[in-house]
Order: structure tokens, then sequence, then C-alpha cells
């Protein structure tokens, strides 16, 4: 596996940009009080509960300034894998995309599969620190579009458009939801999709290889990483 990322939005380096406010975190301080980029934990119950009450427990500030400095944490990084099987995975992360969504490419010998889900095809400036779909300060949120799409290309085919539904505004597209009905609530999962911990941790190694490839700037076999 081999992996490069740098951080080049976020972070006192981003002052660059044009964006940076001079706050440590924004409940209480008014330079954060006009910055589209600060978290409103104040303006809704649920943030309220789960993180601004709850820091004399944990210590956990959800609403850090993101240009302060001590900011470390790659913003755009690019990952190339590749399996025992011979298939071969690439991936890539923006974390200032000006939207919200991701797109997965599959290909194979039958022919490619092509999902795109769009959580919010821009974020309002006005509504930008609230949960997503949800009123700040009384005003309801913009229209901020959205949608999911799923495209059978099969060989020697047209293209084939395959309807996406359930889909909703809340909780990454209502995943959410059924991942807590299935951990907590004892909901099996109809499509057998339920990841294991050996896919966990499978999951995490990948992330720890690209970290190191991140570091020394080499490839790196997970097969090499220490015992764990």
């Amino acid at each position: 596996m081999y992996a490069a990322g740098r951080l080049f939005f976020y972070g006192e380096d981003g002052r660059r940009h044009g964006y940076a406010r001079d706050y440590d975190w924004a409940y209480g301080s008014p330079a954060a009080v006009d910055d589209p980029f600060a978290l409103r934990l104040d303006a809704h119950p649920r943030l309220r509960e789960l993180y601004l009450d709850a820091e004399a427990e944990d210590g956990y500030q959800r609403d850090r300034n993101l240009f302060a400095p001590g900011v470390s944490i790659e913003d755009d990084m690019a990952v190339l894998a590749r399996y025992s099987t011979g298939a071969t995975m690439t991936y890539h992360l923006t974390a200032y995309a000006p939207w919200e969504g991701y797109r997965v490419m599959v290909n194979g010998s039958r022919g490619r599969l092509e999902v795109e889900v769009t959580e919010n095809d821009h974020v309002d400036r006005g509504t930008a620190g609230a949960v997503k779909g949800a009123a700040l300060h009384g005003v309801e949120p913009p229209a901020e579009g959205g949608g999911a799409t799923l495209t059978v290309r099969p060989f020697w085919e047209p293209p084939r458009r395959i309807p996406v539904e359930g889909r909703t505004r809340q909780g990454h597209g209502g995943a959410d939801a059924r991942m807590t009905a299935m951990l907590l609530g004892g909901q099996p999962d109809p499509l057998g999709r339920a990841a294991t911990a050996d896919d966990g941790a499978l999951a995490l190694l990948t992330g720890l290889a690209a970290n190191q490839s991140f570091e020394t700037g080499r490839p790196v076999r997970v097969a090499d990483l220490p015992p764990h």
C-alpha cells in the first residue's frame, strides 16, 4: 500500500486562504459569531447534550477553531492499495470539499458499478454550523440538494439506472438509524451486510498502513506491521 496526504486547508497554515478567525473554541466567542466554519453547540439541544454539557466529564471540546495551532490531521489524502487477490483499490478524501457525499466505482469481469451519494450539494453559509436538516435560531434550513444514484454498466449493453429508495437527510442518509437498530436493538440485517470485529480490525490495519506511508513516503505491507 502507498499513501500520500497533507494538511492543506485547515490548521494554522490555512490562514493563507483568508478564512481563519482568532478564537480557541466557538462557544461564547464573539469572533466566532459569524464564522461559517464554527459549530453552534448551544443552538441545538442534541448537540448541547452530547458535547457542550459533557465537556466537564470528558474534556472533549467539539467546537474548537479549525484554523488554530495544533491542528495536524491530514485534510487531503490519497491511498493506493493492492490486495493478495490481485485486486487494487484507490481512495481519495478531501475533507474541505464544498459538498458532502461520496462516489464509489467498482470495475469487474462483468462490467462496472457506480454509486454516487450526495448528502448536500452545497452548504448554506447562514446555517453552516447547524445540524443537517435542522433549523438554526428558528430559521428553517435551506433546501440543500442531495440524492443517491446507482448505475450498472454491463459489457455490450446500455447502462441501467437502479432506483435507490429509503434515503433520508438525517443520520448519514438513514444509515445511523439502521446501524444502531442492529447493534443496540437486536434487529437483524436483512442483507447480511453487518461487519464483524475482524472486518473492523482489517479496516484499522489499512488506516495504520496508510499513516505509516504518509510518514515514510514509501509503500507499506500490512503483513509487516507490528503484531496486533
